[in-house]
């Protein structure tokens, strides 16, 4: 029998919030356990998951207005839904599903997301993810930049017997490298299997790693997992041994090289310490993040 890694706790996250007026959010990382579990998900800080949710037509902008950010990478997938977003360095795009958007914050940058104008105006089911990366020490205050990735840069993995495919956004899952440009190593793909089929994929031992099901029913290392569980696993060795079981599951998976270093986080910031962190946010109100308008 080949050896599968521990799962170390399976949960889900009940309560949703509200970002702005268009974003309905369930907070899994940190999800109230505050740094302590940041560093445990290292190089990963936040995990906010709109799941599916439809969303009324309107003329009105739907979205989060201009906030800033430091010290951090954001990443955004979209599985429905059209999101646009512009930011005060000029960049600025529309995602839609398939697509991910990669702001690195770095030194500082204000940016908005909302909803797609024309998209807005109908009904329609929106389902996205936003992931914060921590950037290291040497790179927090590094020049802001933005990529925005398409589903046909995706590498993709083909599932053998039909049974689905890896879209790798970032790193190098079963030979298929991701087109995201990475501060750390790590490999983020998303899965989708077939009822039925199966497929094992192994990650470094020393990778903190966790899977998110976004939709359907899949058997992970023998246990069941579902629609918005979160599985994070032990840093010990061994395979992911994932089966489909019914729905055709999607996950979300993510595994980084922990980033050992203190995390000082106040809000929109995420530093090394508390001092780095007044700074921010007296840079902020000093207007050295560049104009709000735009």
């Amino acid at each position: 029998m080949e050896k599968l890694r521990t799962i170390e706790e399976v949960f889900r996250v009940d309560h949703s919030h509200w970002v702005g007026n268009g974003f309905r959010v369930f907070q899994y990382l940190p999800g109230g356990r505050g740094i302590a579990f940041m560093q445990r998900m290292s190089p990963f800080l936040v995990l906010d998951y709109n799941a599916p949710y439809e969303f009324k037509g309107t003329d009105s902008s739907v979205g989060v207005d201009a906030h800033p950010h430091r010290g951090i990478e954001t990443v955004t997938f979209a599985f429905d839904g059209f999101v646009s977003h512009h930011d005060n360095q000029g960049h600025s795009g529309v995602i839609g599903p398939g697509d991910i958007q990669w702001m690195t914050a770095g030194a500082g940058i204000l940016h908005k997301e909302y909803h797609e104008k024309e998209y807005a105006k109908n009904d329609r089911m929106f389902h996205m993810v936003q992931l914060w990366v921590n950037l290291p020490k040497e790179h927090k205050m590094t020049p802001p930049k933005y990529q925005a990735l398409t589903k046909e840069e995706m590498a993709r993995y083909e599932i053998p017997g039909g049974g689905g495919e890896v879209t790798v956004y970032a790193g190098d899952v079963l030979g298929a490298k991701g087109p995201a440009s990475t501060f750390l190593p790590m490999n983020l793909y998303r899965v989708d299997i077939k009822t039925g089929a199966e497929l094992e994929i192994v990650e470094p031992q020393g990778y903190n790693t966790a899977l998110l099901v976004l939709g359907g029913k899949v058997e992970l290392n023998g246990r069941v997992i579902e629609h918005r569980d979160f599985a994070l696993m032990a840093n010990d060795d061994g395979a992911l041994k994932l089966k489909g079981l019914e729905g055709d599951a999607m996950l979300l998976v993510l595994s980084g090289e922990p980033l050992n270093e203190p995390i000082a986080a106040a809000g929109p910031f995420v530093m090394n310490t508390r001092e780095e962190i007044h700074q921010a946010n007296e840079d902020f109100y000093l207007g050295k993040f560049g104009s709000m308008d735009f």
